[in-house]
């Protein structure tokens, strides 16, 4: 069924929500968020047709739970342990994953590895909507990937890339990249808030009608999040972000949407002449331990998606000359700081309110668990006393309003984790380790933030 509906000549959409307001506002009118209101080219008569469910029928069917067959989802391995471990062990059948990072980090670089790896065992078409052809193939042979079964397309028409999706039937179909696709339905501009909806809505609605696995490639913003409306994360399957410097070697992929996994998975890749190549330790990477023992340095070990990872942070406490002492963190949220040095000061009686406090965590990695809590002071204090702490000790655990050291998750899995790197030494929540014996390594139970501080 085909019908027209009238808009008027000039919209404003919110890049936040996709809501439409026939005036530019401040605030959006119908998610709150500010200064996301742009606008676009509407239209004036569009056809709209009936959309299908995911079955390819019109009308929807009620089925009970416990009617409802379960089957076991094959995974189709990329040959990338890395990339694998990210997607939640595999590639899904019918899956649609959105990969977003800064240019030049590498989104192309990875996928053309991978479905260069799923092409020995399935179809694979690949458009391309930023470069032509030419430039997708001499990648290839920079890559030495010239001999791969990968089909390419340079086409930004959506209605052409499904016509041809359907005539080739590809099992892993990548769109490099979403803000180039435009369908004819809309009269907007490529990239804008409603372009980008409706062809990712058609293409989730195309993946889930023929099972076929599609990687989407998104743009960001300059604050490092996915360009186009907030609603394109909750329509696909897995959200994945890229990042790292492009001038540097080391690149992290973190999965922070999973339906297929866990989130928060963390794949650690290092960038050659050859292209992208997993790295099988990464916790060796993050610690670029010097033989001078310095001050201001811990260890810890931080729980990353399903497993632990070993990583430096480091802190410089410095007399500040300022009225407001600077706070500055890399890699750790600045209001975890604000609270860690408050609780210091009131339960641990040490005073940094004339203090400048600069956090690093070093090789790029973001913290965002709790578990560094009681690693971030002790590398303050160490900073501020001028003494180092032991190059053989890891630190972790989460530290109370109260100055109460609370449990994290994977205690034990943490202490092995230091135990096979080498450490012999490690202060940690004293509910982590209840009637539990480690061999090789020293484990110091903490119950309170002033028994850290006298252990070290």
């Amino acid at each position: 069924m085909v019908t027209m509906s009238k808009l008027n000549k000039a919209q404003y959409v919110c890049d936040a929500c996709g809501g439409s307001s026939p005036k530019w506002a401040g605030c959006c009118p119908d998610c709150g968020a500010w200064n996301t209101l742009t606008e676009t080219t509407a239209i004036v008569a569009k056809k709209t047709r009936q959309r299908q469910g995911y079955t390819g029928d019109t009308q929807a069917k009620v089925q009970h739970i416990k009617d409802i067959s379960l089957v076991e989802v094959p995974r189709a391995t990329t040959s990338l342990s890395e990339l694998d471990r990210a997607l939640g062990g595999g590639l899904v059948q019918g899956s649609v994953v959105l990969i977003g990072g800064d240019p030049g980090i590498g989104k192309s670089t990875l996928l053309l590895q991978a479905v260069a790896n799923l092409s020995k065992d399935a179809p694979v078409l690949y458009v391309t909507g930023e470069e032509s052809l030419q430039q997708v193939s001499m990648r290839a042979h920079r890559l030495d990937l010239k001999d791969a079964d990968v089909k390419l397309l340079a086409e930004t028409q959506l209605e052409t890339i499904l016509q041809k999706a359907q005539e080739e039937k590809p099992q892993v179909l990548v769109i490099d990249s979403i803000q180039t696709v435009y369908t004819e339905q809309l009269q907007s501009a490529p990239g804008s808030v409603s372009q980008v909806r409706e062809t990712a809505a058609q293409l989730v609605q195309f993946a889930k009608q023929t099972q076929t696995a599609i990687f989407l490639i998104g743009h960001v913003t300059k604050e490092g999040a996915l360009a186009g409306p907030r609603v394109l994360e909750h329509m696909v399957d897995t959200v994945l972000y890229f990042e790292g410097q492009s001038d540097a070697r080391f690149r992290v992929m973190r999965a922070v949407k999973n339906r297929f996994g866990a989130v928060n998975e963390l794949g650690v890749f290092a960038m050659t002449d050859k292209g992208l190549k997993e790295v099988a330790n990464p916790s060796a990477i993050f610690l670029s331990r010097n033989e001078q023992v310095v001050s201001g340095s811990a260890v810890m070990v931080t729980w990353e998606g399903s497993r632990p990872l070993l990583v430096e942070l480091q802190a410089l406490v410095d007399q500040s000359h300022l009225g407001n002492p600077r706070r500055v963190t890399v890699g750790i949220d600045p209001n975890r700081l604000t609270m860690a040095l408050a609780i210091l000061h009131r339960h641990g009686g040490v005073a940094t309110y004339d203090q400048d406090v600069f956090v690093n965590v070093v090789g790029g990695v973001r913290l965002s668990e709790t578990g560094s809590d009681l690693a971030l002071m002790l590398a303050v204090m160490s900073s501020l006393r001028n003494q180092s702490l032991p190059q053989d000790m890891v630190i972790f655990g989460e530290v109370g309003l109260g100055g109460e050291i609370r449990p994290v998750p994977g205690g034990h899995e943490r202490i092995k984790e230091a135990q096979k790197h080498g450490f012999t030494k490690a202060i940690v929540p004293a509910a982590n380790v209840k009637k539990a014996k480690f061999d090789g390594i020293q484990v110091i139970p903490v119950s309170h933030i002033k028994q850290a501080l006298e252990q070290v």
